[in-house]
């Protein structure tokens, strides 16, 4: 797959995949207050970014610049901005396209449950930046009614509910470790129903049509990573008829994403619990893109769980 260039135009969208090779990328790190946005910024800086925190969405161009001339052009750099930005926030998206039309972008969105956000905030002993005196849930509230449309543009959205300082900063470095490459990257992600299905997912595809190995007594205590239960799922005729027909669509929805300017795709498989028929399936899918130039990895986010 290549990527073909496009052009800045007013519809505010991020710049083009058509970027310039000798330009450092720009990583716009954003997302809900509590969701991992400083351990991110840590972990770029750490992959080699220069890194500028809490900046005025008005100043991210300028920054740009003095960066450029400093460091040199070559020099990665990450900005983290927020709600804290004002009403300039709602025009970062625009300000990017019409200013660096040439710089590689990505737009990087942490999130995480409420539940989660209103514990995190609490530990910290902080108010949030839109509670304006009320409770803590109506600042959550107001953020994500602002942050819906970046949420929606973003290249990488990374829920941090379950995720603890050490996996988050894996998933940054699998992301953004390689700064520059125009391949695109794809996720391939098990996982179990009945924790529920991934709020980051592209593409979500459901394993449960398949047999399942827990009901095989002999298969019941290993998990998809086994030879015995990888041929149990990926052996059979509707298992290879849904590879051979699954894997050209992330091709079609991939050279779109590239053309469209997103470099990175996360593909859910699902099954009942995440540890069989999910897990095998979604190994054999990342074997697969591999096989066909992608750089894909699987993940497995409910193995080992009871």
């Amino acid at each position: 797959m290549t990527a073909e260039p496009r052009s800045s135009d007013d519809t505010g969208e991020m710049p083009a995949v058509g970027a310039s090779p000798e330009l450092g990328e720009l990583v716009v790190v954003t997302g809900m207050t509590g969701a991992g946005r400083s351990t991110a910024a840590k972990e770029l800086e750490d992959l080699g970014y220069f890194v500028v925190d809490n900046l005025p969405p008005e100043l991210v161009t300028e920054v740009v610049r003095l960066v450029d001339e400093q460091k040199g052009r070559d020099q990665p750099i990450a900005v983290l901005v927020d709600v804290r930005g004002g009403t300039s926030f709602h025009t970062l998206r625009e300000q990017l396209a019409q200013h660096l039309p040439t710089r590689r972008t990505s737009l990087l969105f942490l999130e995480a449950d409420d539940d989660i956000l209103v514990r995190r905030q609490e530990a910290a002993r902080r108010p949030h930046p839109l509670q304006a005196g009320g409770r803590l849930l109506e600042g959550i509230d107001r953020e994500r009614s602002v942050m819906t449309q970046l949420r929606g543009d973003a290249d990488v959205v990374i829920d941090t509910t379950q995720l603890n300082l050490h996996q988050l900063k894996d998933k940054v470095a699998q992301a953004f470790g390689a700064p520059g490459t125009t391949a695109l990257r794809v996720t391939v992600v098990s996982f179990g129903f009945k924790y529920g299905v991934p709020v980051d997912a592209d593409l979500l595809a459901d394993m449960r049509f398949l047999p399942n190995p827990y009901w095989v007594a002999e298969l019941r205590d290993f998990t998809g990573k086994d030879a015995g239960v990888i041929e149990y799922v990926t052996g059979r005729a509707d298992a290879k008829t849904f590879l051979e027909r699954y894997i050209p669509v992330i091709e079609t929805v991939g050279e779109g994403y590239l053309r469209e300017g997103k470099r990175f795709m996360t593909v859910a498989i699902g099954c009942t619990g995440g540890k069989h028929r999910s897990v095998a399936m979604a190994e054999e899918i990342a074997t697969r893109l591999r096989a066909l130039g992608m750089e894909a990895s699987a993940t497995h986010r409910d193995l080992g769980r009871e």
